[in-house]
């Protein structure tokens, strides 16, 4: 009888590819960022990732780290919020992990949490030391959730 392969995905690898290649649909020129849902049976229950409001026409929209209302920040949606809103049946979400190439922000923090999102894996922490990353960090500690980097195998996709 043969054996089955070794080298196949860990559930890990297997999602956070598919946050990945969700990062790969954002037009950010800077920072793409997907976002991978999925529930205790590991079956994908949604993705995400960094754009423009549904409807917004992109073309219109600064993508620059200009000031005011010359910056994209008041305007995209983060991967882990679009994954969150993309679930048909919010009620899905509650003891789920989410698969993200970028920590979260305070404010994707906080609708993980007001979901029942459980666990964070990330990719990336480039923000680590920014204010809103700190907070993140407050709100996941002080609601229980449970946040660590990916240790999987290292996948070839170029995202920034």
């Amino acid at each position: 009888m043969e054996e089955h392969r070794k080298d196949y995905l860990s559930w890990d690898e297997y999602f956070m590819g598919i946050a990945m290649l969700s990062a790969l649909r954002s037009k950010d020129p800077s920072t793409q960022v997907g976002a991978c849902v999925v529930d205790k049976d590991n079956k994908v229950v949604s993705i995400g990732y960094n754009g423009m409001p549904r409807g917004v026409d992109d073309e219109q929209i600064p993508w620059g780290h200009g000031e005011g209302l010359e910056s994209k920040y008041l305007y995209v949606c983060h991967a882990e919020f679009n994954a969150i809103l993309n679930t048909r049946d919010g009620s899905r979400l509650n003891g789920c992990k989410i698969y993200v190439t970028l920590f979260p922000c305070n404010e994707c923090a906080k609708a993980i949490v007001q979901t029942g999102i459980k666990e964070i894996i990330y990719l990336d922490d480039k923000y680590h030391d920014h204010v809103s990353e700190q907070a993140s960090r407050k709100i996941l500690d002080m609601a229980g959730v449970k946040y660590t980097q990916y240790q999987g195998k290292s996948m070839e996709f170029s995202i920034k």
